[in-house]
């Protein structure tokens, strides 16, 4: 059931995308005067299909990894005389420049729609304060201290973790200065700290950030609160139930969590006078911690209750809420940043910089398109939006094959007031598929690794 429910979610993602970049083709192409064939969303067996008053087939076919828009062209096949002038290879270059763009166009404006949807329902995180500094790191260096919140990296504005992160994702196997502005807590005054880095986790597979940088993120303490008694284990026949407050063992003093997890791990099956807090009163109770045997052959108490933890402080959340206005430039201002930073991470990977151990292929999308929808309808449209930027981007590169190629081509035609020859188009065309079935099975690779 989870397979069916997956496949159905990643056909239900692919298809939006290859509707969209396929639709762009298409509008564009119909605006431009060139007979479209067919519309196919998906290759194969046709498991839909129509027709409309311009006699275009639209089709619904069974392998949801791509799609195509057949337009009239000399090149594939005869056209009827009296139709030339709606054959596509007919129009002026700028007009093929145009159909040809405006699928990755389409990709990018779905993005930015999507964006819109997300900062129209609003945002929240946790303030980015800073928990613990590794020695030596180079968030030490930089004299970064525990309690600061970081307000900004580089310049760039950063309200919460989740835009501390992404930040940082764009300074992968870099080199060079990093700066953050940071401030005390309660305080309005702002500090410029600065760090060096050196190829920073370049070539890492999956790096974690924060912990590159040697940050740990603040969290509220557990308190001693019990949050949860396990039936029948040595706190339930004692009479411990939920909420007591766990203060002292044999007369020692509990200051927090860890020291009631330490004195009850040290002593398995010896007897514990443990003294809470119920209903404002001090009440004391005896019990013995059951015996338990780790993986590693250590032997430990457990009494079998779990702590309640404490709440974030209120100061420490963030809530933005945008009108229509705002929120479609902040969304036009993500999309443009992803596209930045999609570019900027093939020039990394190219060079080394960034592992290609993170290339993902389709079961890696699957997966995590399966988890952002359950997540809920935001968490789902926001990953739509990578997704689609990503396609975008992907298809403008300058490879034959590509959107991105047959844009080189016209440019090259536009320049020199003539097509570039068949056979090196063909040549190129080969490269292309070389290259794309290539880093599609590296993206493969990928995927199953993960597995």
């Amino acid at each position: 059931m989870d397979l069916i429910y997956t496949l159905a979610v990643t056909a239900f993602t692919l298809a939006i995308l290859i509707a969209i970049h396929e639709y762009g083709h298409f509008w564009v192409a119909r605006r431009c005067g060139v007979k479209v064939l067919r519309f196919s969303i998906g290759f194969g067996t046709p498991l839909l299909r129509w027709r409309d008053k311009l006699d275009t087939e639209y089709v619904v076919a069974a392998i949801p990894l791509g799609g195509y828009v057949k337009m009239l062209d000399e090149r594939e096949g005869e056209v009827t005389p009296g139709q030339e002038a709606h054959a596509f290879n007919r129009k002026p270059v700028l007009q093929r420049m145009a159909v040809v763009s405006a699928g990755p166009i389409a990709n990018l404006l779905l993005a930015v729609v999507a964006y819109w949807f997300v900062f129209l329902a609003g945002e929240s995180g946790v303030a980015p304060v800073i928990g613990e500094v590794a020695e030596g790191s180079v968030a030490e260096v930089a004299g970064l201290e525990p309690g600061q919140e970081i307000v900004a990296i580089d310049g760039r504005e950063t309200p919460t973790w989740q835009a501390v992160n992404y930040r940082l994702l764009d300074r992968i196997g870099d080199t060079g200065s990093i700066s953050f502005s940071v401030r005390y807590p309660e305080s309005d005054m702002t500090f410029l700290s600065e760090g060096n880095l050196q190829t920073w986790l370049a070539g890492v597979e999956e790096p974690n950030l924060l912990q590159g940088l040697g940050i740990t993120i603040y969290r509220p303490g557990v308190s001693r609160t019990l949050a949860q008694v396990v039936p029948d284990t040595p706190a339930a026949r004692a009479g411990l139930a939920v909420g007591d407050e766990l203060r002292s063992a044999d007369g020692e003093a509990l200051p927090d969590w860890d020291a009631v997890v330490d004195y009850v791990r040290a002593r398995p099956e010896v007897a514990i006078e443990l003294g809470y807090l119920r209903d404002g009163e001090l009440q004391t109770t005896r019990l013995v911690p059951d015996s338990v045997v780790l993986a590693s052959g250590e032997t430990i108490g457990q009494i079998g209750v779990a702590p309640r933890s404490e709440l974030w402080p209120e100061e420490m959340i963030r809530e933005f809420q945008y009108g229509p206005i705002a929120a479609l430039g902040l969304a036009a201002q993500r999309t443009g940043e992803l596209v930045m930073f999609t570019l900027n991470s093939i020039k990394k990977m190219l060079m080394g910089l960034i592992s290609h151990k993170n290339l993902s292929g389709p079961i890696t999308i699957a997966k995590v398109a399966t988890a952002s929808a359950e997540s809920g309808l935001e968490s789902f449209v926001a990953f739509l939006a990578l997704l689609s930027v990503s396609l975008g981007v992907l298809n403008l590169l300058p490879i034959p094959v590509l959107d991105g190629g047959h844009l080189m081509y016209y440019t090259i035609e536009l320049l020199v007031g003539k097509p570039v020859p068949e056979k090196v188009q063909m040549l190129g065309y080969q490269v292309g598929l070389f290259i794309i079935v290539g880093v599609m099975i590296l993206a493969l690779y990928n995927d199953f690794g993960r597995l």
